[in-house]
């Protein structure tokens, strides 16, 4: 029975470790004054535009901004390339 539940944990474990991270960088706005911002957010489940377009619009919204696009998905390889340029929106929303 241990080693059942051993074998369950290890593959618990390994399935999270493989799935790797997921980030997104978008522009957004605010009307009256117009404001725009660049920024990064994590991205969950299927790594793809549509689904972060999806998850990043509620998000977005709920601080009072409009999501504009989203630029690119991408992996935690590239995310440090973009902290300088998200400032203040790096991993915000």
């Amino acid at each position: 029975m241990k080693t059942l539940l051993y074998s369950i944990t290890a593959l618990v474990m390994l399935t999270g470790a493989a799935q790797a991270a997921c980030y997104a960088d978008y522009k957004a706005k605010q009307d009256n004054p117009l404001r725009l911002h660049y920024g990064v957010a994590t991205v969950q489940g299927d790594c793809s535009v549509s689904n972060a377009a999806s998850q990043l619009s509620g998000r977005l919204s709920s601080g009072g901004w409009e999501l504009l696009n989203v630029l690119s998905v991408f992996d935690d390889t590239q995310l440090d390339d973009k902290k300088d340029s998200a400032g203040d929106y790096f991993l915000r929303f």
